[in-house]
């Protein structure tokens, strides 16, 4: 029987009202009665995958978690449903991005611990000096008492459109620990720090940014022309001042989980754009 406490911390922040943040890890699944099952874990443990749970300890305080998030909890605690902020950000959540207009809220005192998954988590401590940050709305996965979480609208048709990002991202300011869902390990996360400065992407691997960083869809060069020749087209640039957060090997993995992606990795990479023509 395994002691709870003994699981792996691989990380932790503690918020300003003493609660503590974890992502905690088995150290290693140990087997099933079912072979095929037991095949699978052989490759994910031989791989270095495990299997993570985002653990939070509340002392009087509250957090808000995703639906069906939940996994489960211990001691003097309550699930309630709350309009995240009020009836109109309640309403404007509903109506701007199609999210229910109630959000889960835990009130109390214990531990609870979020799904497990074999995926990342990102904890990142909003600070209302640094302001706060823009992600995709599906990155949200729990945040601490202190947080406003509420809808937030692309400011131009072409930025939603041609940087595939959705018309719609999630705002998140205030004073917390936020938990986002991460497509790659947090280690491999890039910050790149911005002072009246552009950056230029060429991809969608971008976990977040600064709400005073701009984010545009413009094309790689001034004139068409010299677009088409470059092979770039459309990039995606981050302009101002603050922080972008990349996660620049999620291309790699996507491509990895292709039949043909560790092929096409080994190639030149002009042979790989011109092969996923």
């Amino acid at each position: 029987m395994i002691n709870l406490n003994q699981l792996e911390v691989i990380e932790q922040i503690q918020a300003e009202d003493g609660t503590v943040v974890e992502v905690v890890q088995y150290s290693r699944l140990k087997g099933s009665a079912d072979v095929r099952t037991a095949r699978n874990l052989y490759y994910a443990n031989q791989s270095g995958m495990h299997l993570k749970m985002v653990r939070i300890r509340l002392n009087n305080s509250h957090v808000r978690i995703e639906p069906g998030s939940l996994y489960f909890m211990k001691g003097k605690l309550e699930m309630k449903a709350s309009t995240g902020g009020g009836l109109v950000k309640g309403l404007t959540r509903k109506m701007v991005s199609g999210e229910s207009f109630f959000v889960n809220e835990i009130h109390g005192s214990g531990e609870i611990y979020l799904e497990p998954t074999f995926g990342h988590f990102f904890l990142h401590r909003i600070n209302p000096k640094e302001g706060g940050v823009v992600v995709d709305k599906g990155y949200f996965y729990a945040g601490t008492a202190g947080l406003d979480i509420a809808a937030t609208r692309q400011k131009t048709v072409s930025s939603a459109v041609l940087g595939q990002e959705g018309y719609f991202q999630t705002r998140i300011a205030g004073s917390g620990i936020v938990v986002l869902y991460s497509p790659t390990p947090s280690d491999e996360i890039l910050r790149y720090e911005l002072v009246n400065d552009k950056l230029w992407v060429d991809g969608n691997f971008t976990l977040m940014r600064s709400e005073g960083v701009t984010f545009r869809v413009q094309k790689s060069s001034r004139g068409w022309l010299s677009t088409s020749v470059s092979g770039e087209g459309f990039l995606q640039t981050f302009e101002g001042d603050g922080f972008v957060w990349l996660a620049p090997t999620l291309g790699v993995y996507e491509l990895l989980s292709t039949p043909k992606g560790l092929e096409q990795l080994s190639q030149p990479p002009r042979n790989m754009m011109e092969e996923n023509e």
